[in-house]
């Protein structure tokens, strides 16, 4: 077992805020690692530390000499009219069938894998990138929230390669069926400390909670004695025969301390809106096609859900859930055939078109306050906002600054603060922590309205949904069966085409599947000339890194989203150039054999 990444009484603060304190842990080649903690508390600015993008203010970060570290990079490497193929065999050096079996890891195959990729949807896009970062082969993997955009079907697939990759990795993510299938050790980050725990999410979230409330009990216990002590110490102090003992209880009473609770934040309760329960068909949908007018997605819908239900939209990516969706709210006309909501229904949105949408010079509070049913408490709407991260001053900040993600929590803590009685919810838990998402289904199996909802998350999935709605191959009907039945119906075709690739790897020929030969070395260059180039680039090294530097300053600082965005895809194409100046360097230090 090799120490891959190791930090030591690591510190990192933004201004007031304390991210790292004192915090340790330590990264081995063979273990998978769950990385969870609340938005905010610092995992994302962790990973950026060890990438060698931040600096910690104080403390260590010790990388082993073999680290090879792979990131799923967020920017399109891509060239215009570049097939996956093409790209894959670009990218990574390695032989076409090389790059055609982890392709196919990714049900990537046919015109997916040699058609042009500009073509393929963000989804299919992210699959490509996915498969040419496990083509560099990196002994440790680091992947920031990767199911957050991710279908069910590539979830399951990129599941299966990492329960079969003999590598380390760490894997920021608030989806916890997709840690507990792959990740085997959980790594919380907790008031800048962090706690490792050799066992799964379920089982640290467990363990957590046991370790806070024997915590909360021996206080209980320590500040009983506490009185006790005090109470003695007052009735005696003044008396004479008894002021030595009062004395000696009270070193007694200077010894006794309370323990800090680590992870001892607040727990987060988020109320359903209290509405008026209704029987009857809440939704019909009669001979419904939909679409665009240059593109149907799906036709001959006839669909009803009652009031009460808990419909759950599932498929692939591109399938037309969305477009499904946004039909229902009028977002978009049908093609042909009709939607029809029953009698007094009040319909809430939450999408992605609605919280792009606000406005932009109103407050948090306002909005919040604005958008409230009738008779909220000043206090319960505070209560709200701070269950989506909106607390103390963050309440008074204008929406105009929000980033995507607050506004998304915005929109959907408003939701929450209506009265509608059908809720529409398009990806709910993207922009949420374990502990938020967990209230928002403990919320909405509490709701007696009807919710209609798309979610990547299998956890949250199954916990709120009474009916399965799927939306595939042009068709959207009422799946006759429990989300548990859907997901095994989803790994058998995923097992099955497992099986057929590796019986088409079976037919390949023996010398195919050999390790290509290497290349014959070039002739050796004058050494004078490499030594010219090699102080040219750590010329270019030492400016890319100031520049990376001072970029890095500028984002943080950044208030403006629009800025931010800008800063950000800078920096990103700094960081690139810079690693290939690095590798260049190393290049021309193993040409001149040093």
């Amino acid at each position: 077992m090799v120490s891959l990444l190791q930090i030591t009484n690591a510190s990192k603060h933004y201004g007031d805020q304390v991210l790292l304190d004192g915090a340790d842990a330590t990264i081995t080649d063979n273990v998978k690692v769950g990385f969870v903690g609340r938005n905010g508390a610092g995992k994302s600015t962790l990973l950026r530390i060890f990438l060698g993008e931040e600096e910690l203010d104080g403390g260590e970060v010790v990388r082993h000499p073999s680290l090879r570290l792979g990131y799923l990079r967020q920017h399109d490497p891509f060239l215009p009219d570049e097939s996956a193929m093409d790209f894959l065999m670009r990218d990574s050096g390695q032989p076409n069938w090389k790059c055609g079996e982890v392709a196919g890891e990714f049900e990537l195959k046919g015109t997916y894998l040699h058609g042009p990729i500009s073509k393929l949807s963000g989804g299919w896009q992210t699959r490509v990138k996915l498969a040419a970062l496990l083509l560099h082969e990196p002994n440790l993997l680091l992947l920031d929230e990767p199911t957050n955009f991710l279908d069910l079907r590539t979830q399951i697939l990129l599941e299966h390669f990492l329960k079969h990759y003999d590598a380390g990795c760490l894997i920021v993510s608030h989806d916890r069926a997709f840690l507990n299938a792959t990740c085997d050790h959980t790594l919380g980050l907790s008031r800048g400390k962090l706690t490792s725990f050799p066992g799964k999410i379920d089982a640290y979230l467990q363990f957590m909670q046991e370790r806070r409330e024997h915590g909360e009990r021996s206080n209980e216990a320590i500040m009983a004695k506490r009185r006790h002590l005090e109470d003695f110490i007052a009735r005696n102090r003044a008396r004479a025969a008894t002021a030595k003992l009062a004395q000696s209880k009270s070193k007694m009473l200077e010894k006794l301390e309370t323990q800090e609770i680590l992870g001892d934040e607040p727990r987060v309760r988020i109320r359903p809106p209290q509405i008026e329960p209704r029987k009857g068909i809440a939704l019909r949908c009669k001979d419904l096609a939909i679409g665009y007018p240059d593109r149907q997605i799906a036709s001959d819908i006839q669909l009803e859900l009652e009031h009460g239900s808990r419909a759950a939209v599932v498929g692939d990516n591109g399938q037309g859930k969305t477009t499904f969706l946004r039909t229902l709210v009028d977002s978009l006309m049908p093609l042909e055939g009709e939607v029809r909501w029953g009698f007094g229904c009040q319909v809430g949105v939450y999408a992605q078109h609605v919280y792009t949408s606000l406005p932009e010079d109103r407050t948090v509070i306002d909005y919040l306050r604005s958008e409230a049913a009738f008779g909220k408490k000043e206090q319960e709407i505070l209560d709200v906002a701070g269950s989506f991260l909106f607390r103390g001053s963050h309440v008074k900040k204008r929406i105009g600054i929000l980033s995507g993600g607050e506004r998304a929590r915005l929109c959907l803590a408003a939701l929450l603060l209506s009265k509608h009685n059908i809720l529409i919810l398009d990806e709910p838990g993207n922009h949420l922590d374990v502990d938020t998402v967990d209230a928002l289904i403990e919320a909405l199996q509490e709701y007696e309205g009807t919710v209609i909802f798309t979610s990547h998350d299998r956890h949250f999935t199954g916990q709120v949904a009474t009916c399965i709605v799927e939306v595939r191959d042009g068709r959207v009907v009422n799946y006759s069966g429990k989300y548990s039945s859907y997901l095994e119906k989803v790994n058998e075709e995923i097992e099955a085409g497992e099986r057929e690739l590796a019986n088409e790897r079976k037919k390949l020929p023996p010398e195919v599947l050999k390790p290509a030969k290497a290349a014959p070395k070039a002739a050796r260059r004058n050494e004078k000339t490499v030594r010219k180039e090699l102080k040219a680039i750590e010329r270019t090294i030492a400016q890319l890194d100031e520049r990376k530097k001072a970029l890095n300053t500028d984002y943080m600082a950044a208030s403006d989203s629009a800025e931010s965005l800008r800063l950000h895809d800078e920096l990103a194409a700094v960081t690139a150039e810079l690693s290939g100046a690095e590798d260049t360097w190393a290049a021309l230090q193993e040409e001149l054999g040093e």
